[in-house]
């Protein structure tokens, strides 16, 4: 049965994001149609053809390796500036002018004698950037939705101010690691010396009302071994009791991976899932944006520990970088993980899908190609210039010619499919683990 759950697990998260490559997809063909651009192709996936069907001027269809995507809008590469958009020049001898040669015919095989007016390149700047720009929105849009709809809609896991269980005696809390019987030589915990039990309500510590969990923990924390007076309810009452809180190890709260000295209680919360408001979702998303500018801001040096861990030189780590593949096995363990409720490992899954898109949308604003942002900010630089070209009177420059930037392309292309090979191999032999 778990192997039948991973496998759907699996599938479902490859059909969330083929969908989610579509939807981008269909972010750059919509606007693109809308502007009268001429569209030939429309495939989700790369490889071999699997299925395909002709609407109009356009093919659309899906090809046998679902890790992205694309939409051919013809015009993206300008004609030659020296030569005659209705023929191809002369071929030439270097290797890298032969490459923008070749592409730029290619690109002209196209085009018919009524197309000329439906070029890509022709549009208005702001057009262009809008249609390279739906893409990423789509998939931020998405990721926001996503996040909205568990959050909202089915609720968070939060720890709450009631006592789930108390502690017998002060024990190091390391991480990773089980808690040990209690002996006689060990300390009574304070909590326990207190005479909390599980099912009160902390109301107040040292004074302080009590609001969340978290507030508690950061107040225990703080006190390290000082007295403490705790408010709680308990069968409809408030009782007054007191101890003194014992200096413990703990894992840190900043960085769950280490252990701090701090205060310690020994008391365990309830957890109850409450929905949550639009302002959680736009926190959460923020929070994610920052952490996922962050981990591609370091992508090459993380990617360097993950090559190291998948040759045996070191541990992954826990945050490390996945491909599809890594994220597909994630998708997978959770599906299979039968100590949750089939609704928390379904929210799961569609928080990994949210995620994904986060990052989809945030990647493709680098403003390098093939990045969707490296067409951006070439259109933008182009209506810098020929705005600074109008306001001094000058003959206007023209399109940028994005061509000379195929070997930069290809170029990172080429370094793309090495991380990509580097991160499957690694996700295949030293997988990041759940647990």
């Amino acid at each position: 049965m778990s192997a039948v759950l991973y496998l759907i697990g699996v599938v479902l998260f490859v059909i969330g994001v083929a969908a989610s490559i579509g939807l981008h997809e269909m972010g750059h063909l919509i606007p693109g149609k809308l502007y009268n651009v001429k569209v030939t192709q429309y495939f989700i996936g790369f490889g071999r053809t699997i299925w395909s069907r002709r609407r109009g001027e356009t093919e659309y269809g899906v090809k046998a390796i679902p890790l992205g995507g694309y939409v051919k809008l013809v015009g993206m590469l300008p004609p030659d500036p020296d030569g005659d958009p209705d023929t191809v020049r002369s071929r030439p001898t270097g290797m890298f002018a032969q490459l923008v040669d070749d592409a730029r015919s290619a690109e002209y095989e196209h085009v018919g004698p009524h197309d000329h007016d439906r070029l890509f390149y022709k549009l208005a700047w702001w057009k262009r950037v809008v249609i390279m720009g739906s893409g990423v929105t789509i998939n931020l849009v998405l990721a926001f939705a996503l996040f909205a709809l568990v959050f909202m809609g089915y609720g968070v896991w939060n720890p709450t101010r009631t006592i789930a269980s108390v502690a017998e005696c002060v024990k190091v809390v390391h991480v990773d690691e089980k808690v040990g019987a209690c002996t006689a030589a060990d300390k009574e915990a304070p909590a326990k010396e207190a005479g909390l039990r599980p099912g009160d309500e902390v109301l107040s510590f040292n004074g302080t009302a009590i609001r969340t969990y978290e507030q508690l923990q950061e107040l225990v924390r703080a006190n390290k071994a000082g007295a403490a007076t705790i408010v709680i309810e308990r069968d409809g009452k408030q009782r007054t009791l007191r101890t003194d809180t014992a200096i413990n190890v703990v894992p840190n709260l900043d960085d769950p991976g280490e252990s701090v000295k701090a205060g310690f209680l020994g008391i365990t919360p309830t957890v109850e899932r409450q929905r949550q408001g639009l302002g959680y979702v736009v926190s959460t998303m923020a929070e994610g944006t920052w952490q996922t500018l962050e981990t591609i801001g370091t992508l090459p040096a993380k990617i360097y520990h993950v090559a190291r861990a998948a040759v045996g030189l070191e541990q992954r780590s826990a945050d490390s970088p996945m491909s599809v593949v890594g994220a597909g096995r994630v998708a997978g363990e959770v599906a299979s993980d039968r100590g949750q409720s089939v609704m928390d490992r379904l929210t799961q899954l569609v928080l990994l899908l949210g995620g994904l898109n986060l990052f989809l949308g945030l990647i493709n604003l680098v403003p390098l190609p093939p990045f969707d942002g490296g067409g951006i900010a070439t259109t933008i630089y182009e209506a810098i210039r020929r705005g600074f070209a109008r306001l001094r009177g000058r003959p206007d420059p023209g399109a940028v010619d994005s061509a000379r930037l195929l070997p930069l392309t290809y170029a990172m292309a080429a370094v793309i499919l090495v991380l990509s090979v580097i991160l499957i191999y690694a996700d295949i032999v030293a997988p990041v683990r759940l647990s």
